[in-house]
């Protein structure tokens, strides 16, 4: 087993591999209004195009899985980058709204073939606390994406228009995948299952299903916040395009924080036993949103916001580590799985529960706290 501390460098190159998801959200949020107004539809229509991304990227993982899994994560990480690049570059020809879902959504399919090379990258080198740790680095590195993305997306729509901030994801990918080519060392071991027969592998574990299910629920709990972080700050609050990130930001700096304190907690806790408090301060957040909902400060938003986001410090490394941790010879296969449940789920619920939009916050609180209250459900039952 190697250890976290010899491979800092491995670490945030894969960091900066898996951060093409939060990167392409994160950048174009403080646009949203932006690319509203220039289309001529309604917010909530380009919120819509988050979900769209979540759809296109739990998809590109169904064939990021076993494309990995069969030619190595190093070249079908560059394949991802490159037709990720392409579409990223063709929404800036973007006319319509139609047109912008379509682009979104073979962008996010590329992007999904990506992200599932960086999971299985670290399952093949770590295995179970060491593991648990070596995704909360990465989620301490890639947070700062979500935490920065926003303030570039602001800079590059206060001097031009939103169609640039596509260009700079084109851009990105590209960077990253001659990045990938140059540095990033083959880790795979062929595997001579055939495709059915690794899903199958896969979704017969039963606690592995329930960690990924998990992993899900409150990743969509996450993503609700998120994209209605825009309604919250900007349209609610009123706050300007130019300091959004900084509100935004706010809740990734608690979570790299958290992140920390889940290594060190490590040391001494259980996985399980991490997560499962994680979850019950989700749901005590959530029962007290829901309580104040009509009566809150823009402080008292952001102390609940960032107190509900940051505890997927806890949730995620630790909930990828037993998702993982049984398939050694699949874990292209495996880490796909887990990112179809997470994404798809996640764009599915997300879906439903913006479709509820108000001019109050009590939509965005009964949803958050539902899906936390049936992750801790089904954690309790996890053996």
């Amino acid at each position: 087993m190697q250890k976290t501390t010899n491979h800092i460098h491995l670490i945030i190159i894969l960091a900066v591999l898996s951060s093409v998801a939060p990167m392409a959200i994160d950048t174009y949020l403080p646009s949203i209004p932006n690319i509203a107004y220039d289309l001529g539809v309604s917010i909530e229509k380009i919120e819509l195009s988050l979900s769209i991304f979540l759809i296109g990227f739990s998809i590109g993982q169904i064939f990021g899985g076993p494309l990995s899994d069969k030619l190595g994560r190093r070249k079908s990480s560059i394949f991802g980058l490159l037709g990720f690049a392409l579409f990223s570059f063709l929404i800036t020809f973007s006319t319509h709204i139609y047109e912008l879902w379509f682009y979104r959504f073979i962008e996010a399919i590329f992007g999904g073939i990506v992200i599932v090379n960086a999971t299985a990258a670290i399952r093949d080198r770590f295995h179970g606390q060491e593991a648990a740790k070596v995704f909360s680095l990465l989620g301490t590195i890639r947070a700062l994406a979500p935490m920065l993305a926003p303030a570039i997306g602001a800079f590059i729509i206060h001097f031009y228009s939103w169609k640039a901030v596509f260009l700079f994801l084109s851009f990105y990918a590209l960077i990253v995948a001659f990045w990938v080519y140059k540095k990033l060392e083959e880790s795979f071991t062929y595997n001579e299952q055939t495709i059915k027969e690794s899903f199958k592998l896969v979704l017969k574990n039963k606690m592995a299903v329930k960690a990924m299910l998990v992993l899900s629920l409150s990743f969509s709990g996450f993503f609700i916040f998120i994209a209605k972080s825009s309604f919250i700050f900007i349209e609610h609050f009123n706050i300007s395009t130019d300091y959004f990130p900084f509100f935004f930001g706010f809740n990734f700096i608690l979570l790299i924080i958290m992140t920390r304190l889940n290594i060190l907690f490590l040391k001494k806790y259980t996985t399980v036993l991490l997560i499962k408090i994680a979850l019950a301060i989700q749901v005590l957040a959530g029962v007290i949103f829901i309580i104040n909902y009509d009566h809150l400060t823009l402080i008292t938003i952001m102390i609940i916001m960032g107190g509900y986001m940051s505890m997927m410090a806890f949730i995620f490394g630790n909930g990828l580590t037993l998702a993982l941790e049984n398939f050694p010879n699949n874990a292209g296969v495996a880490s796909s799985v887990a990112g179809v449940l997470q994404f798809g789920l996640g764009a599915i619920i997300s879906s439903f529960a913006l479709s509820f939009h108000n001019e109050t916050f009590l939509p965005i609180a009964i949803s958050v706290t539902i899906l936390s209250s049936i992750c801790y459900l089904i954690m309790r039952s996890y053996k």
